[in-house]
């Protein structure tokens, strides 16, 4: 007989009782321990998103959103949404484009009008200007007064220009990152021609000038690291704060100050003509070499950190027994050591990568015009023609390629955790 039968049968339902009694008091006390801890951190979660989410969402939304004519044409708006868009449109909807157009003349919107009218068909912006000067001041016989002064009034073409660009939502900026645009004729998406198409080379430029800065900061950051995490503590933590020493110097400083040592009669090159290396100066800045200088030394720090990190907790015991076991020392490096670094390299070389691809005052002041990167672009639509969805946009594909690269971080850095698990 077991002990549970040899209990009475009111002591086995006193002990399920306090058994069922223990495990919702656990589950009441976990429940008040989650609610204390989304608590604390709430302060933060909200500082984040109003901070943070609610900012980038708000500019991605810019990249699609399409307000000009919706809002400068209100009345022609309303009608070309019920517009079938095989013929021309009635009387009644010429008479509410002549009277939006007055009307956002009177309110100052009618730059902005032609303006995003000019993005489907540079011809649009003069024949939104000539308009109203072609338009009769009697409301009747509108529509045959401007198809005779404007023939393109006469034209479905412009109008279904018209009907596309007055929807809430566009497609325009996202395709012309890409160097692609719809058709005006036939509605199709379609190559820009070879003089307009930008932006995939200024991409293609973008990743490729980090990749390589991200390239050579592995190279000189990996013996810097290694070399650091050997030495003693005390002269270990000296040098690194040279590593650091940068980081209290401002950016622009750092980088007016290459331009004095790159330029024809800076240090370097007057060293090299000194010295007899070189018989005249060498073209070390407004090119891309003074760019990958001065970016490799602001952003080498960035990956020297995280290596020191890793490098610091491996146990150079790893390193003694595979030479005690016969192996090389080289390939007791190789392939015991450096496989212990890869999550150093990785995060490093990702934290620099990522910072390479949004750096603008780098390549603003030390390259050429071939030099200029997407950030280069993004400023300029900001700050000089005001343009937020071709600006947004833009972002759009670095946010898109952070993202990306974050994920197939987190793949590795998993993969290798499990490898490591087993």
């Amino acid at each position: 007989m077991t002990p549970m039968e040899a209990m009475p049968a009111k002591d086995v339902i006193a002990d399920a009782l306090n058994t069922t009694t223990l495990k919702q008091q656990l589950y009441q006390s976990q429940k008040v321990y989650k609610r204390r801890t989304w608590l604390l951190v709430a302060p933060l979660l909200l500082f984040i998103l109003v901070s943070f989410v609610v900012p980038i969402a708000s500019v991605l939304m810019k990249s699609v959103a399409n307000p000009e004519i919706r809002a400068g044409l209100p009345t022609l708006t309303a009608m070309l949404s019920r517009w079938d868009g095989a013929s021309l449109p009635d009387e009644a909807t010429f008479q509410a484009l002549v009277s939006d157009l007055r009307l956002a003349r009177a309110n100052g919107q009618i730059a902005s009008v032609a303006k995003r009218l000019s993005y489907e068909s540079p011809a649009y912006r003069s024949l939104i200007m000539h308009t109203l000067r072609a338009a009769p001041d009697a409301q009747s016989g509108t529509r045959a007064a401007l198809i005779e002064a404007l023939p393109q009034w006469g034209d479905v073409t412009v109008w279904r220009s018209v009907q596309r660009a007055s929807r809430p939502l566009t497609s325009y900026y996202a395709l012309a990152v890409f160097d692609r645009k719809v058709d005006i004729r036939t509605g199709q998406i379609t190559h820009l021609p070879e003089g307009q198409a930008l932006y995939v080379d200024v991409l293609l430029r973008t990743l490729l000038m980090a990749a390589v800065v991200t390239l050579i900061c592995v190279a000189l950051g990996y013996p810097l690291a290694y070399w650091l995490a050997k030495q003693p503590a005390g002269r270990a933590n000296l040098l690194m704060i040279m590593v650091l020493l940068p980081f209290w110097t401002s950016l622009i400083v750092r980088t007016a100050s290459w331009i004095v040592l790159l330029q024809s009669g800076g240090l370097i090159n007057g060293a090299l003509l000194h010295t007899g290396i070189i018989d005249k100066p060498l073209v070390l800045v407004f090119n891309r070499v003074g760019v990958y200088i001065a970016m490799t030394h602001i952003l080498l720090p960035f990956i020297v950190l995280p290596l020191y990190a890793v490098m610091k907790g491996i146990s150079p015991n790893y390193m003694r027994a595979a030479i005690s076991l016969g192996a090389h020392p080289f390939t007791a490096f190789w392939r015991v050591y450096v496989p212990q670094t890869y999550a150093g390299v990785a995060a490093g070389g990702l934290l620099v990568f990522i910072m390479a691809i949004g750096y603008y005052i780098t390549p603003a002041l030390l390259g050429g015009p071939g030099d200029q990167m997407l950030s280069y672009f993004v400023a300029f639509f900001t700050n000089t023609t005001m343009n937020w969805g071709m600006a947004a946009a833009l972002g759009s594909q670095l946010l898109i390629i952070v993202i990306l690269l974050y994920i197939v971080y987190l793949r590795v850095t998993r993969t290798q955790a499990e490898l490591a698990a087993h």
